[in-house]
């Protein structure tokens, strides 16, 4: 079985499509209508990590979920994986898709990407919610005592090590889930399920992923590279009190930013869409209501036939 042959699972009212961005074919689940908001997932996960959160806000928006390159159901490339890369790969889906502007919503590793979104092209993003992950001025001081939390990288960013451990080991996706949130587990047997053996056909993009981040954002950050770009974009990051990977000394440091402010939600870990779905919702709302601007549902643009 290929990755684009695993059963899709169901969420009401989704309508799956592909569009080729930068020479790769991205599946799309949409819901709703209204002003766009794109939601990126994080790992070890796809478009379904947006399954509780989605029902909350697609009366009144249109709800872009994006499988990145190489995940989900979305195209695997042989590069491409570095957040420069994938940041790239969102831009583009904005231009195929017709959208001036977006809200923007990611979590985990890809609100890394969606800081380095707003940070190349502010114009393109009216707002954006992190969750769970620093932001770009975490103090280096911070960092040093908390990167023992980064353990399992060890398992996964190596090349070849790293791809056997996704694809023969699910024990280990299990074990990083259920030891990441706040208490007793949100997710079912077949939620579990699921995204463990999403992660296995996607072990090749998880895998490069982890090793781009070592071999380029980790000293683009040791460099300060990013910190010198002032972020214009409003952003509200959101963070669990008892995220064991980033918790809320990670969210600390001054920003070098218009409007960024960071919230710590009590009781919660590292997997708030799913932990925490009505506040993940309602702080969007806000941060939207905020943030008025026009409405830019785009035009229903030529991705390719669904999924």
């Amino acid at each position: 079985m290929t990755i684009s042959e695993r059963p899709m699972p169901h969420l009401e009212g989704a309508a799956h499509r592909h569009v080729t961005v930068r020479g790769v074919r991205l599946h799309l689940a949409e819901f709703g209508s209204g002003d766009p908001v794109v939601l990126l997932h994080g790992f070890p996960q796809h478009w379904y990590a947006w399954r509780r959160v989605v029902p909350l806000l697609a009366g009144g928006h249109r709800l872009i979920c994006v499988d990145l390159r190489g995940f989900g159901w979305s195209e695997q490339s042989r590069s491409g994986y570095d957040t420069d890369s994938l940041a790239a790969d969102v831009i583009a889906l904005l231009d195929q898709l017709g959208l001036d502007q977006a809200v923007l919503v990611a979590h985990n590793w890809s609100a890394g990407v969606g800081f380095r979104v707003c940070q190349r092209a502010p114009e393109r993003v009216r707002a954006f919610l992190a969750l769970n992950m620093m932001h770009p001025w975490t103090r280096h001081r911070d960092m040093l005592p908390n990167l023992w939390r980064m353990w399992f990288t060890a398992f996964i960013e190596y090349p070849v090590l790293g791809r056997l451990v996704l694809r023969h080991w699910p024990a280990f996706t299990r074990h990083l889930m259920r030891r990441s949130v706040g208490g007793p587990g949100p997710w079912s047997e077949a939620e579990l399920t699921e995204f463990t053996e999403a992660t296995q056909f996607s072990a090749h993009a998880w895998q490069s992923l982890f090793w781009q981040y070592v071999v380029r954002d980790i000293p683009a950050g040791v460099r300060g590279i990013h910190r010198r770009t002032r972020l214009t974009v409003p952003t509200r990051v959101l963070g669990g009190a008892l995220d064991p990977v980033f918790p809320p000394a990670l969210l600390r440091g001054k920003p070098y930013a218009d409007d960024l402010t960071v919230r710590i939600v009590p009781g919660a870990g590292h997997h708030l869409p799913e932990e925490r779905p009505e506040l993940v919702a309602e702080e969007l709302l806000k941060l939207i209501a905020a943030n008025p601007g026009g409405a830019d549902g785009g035009s229903q643009p030529g991705g390719d036939a669904g999924a």
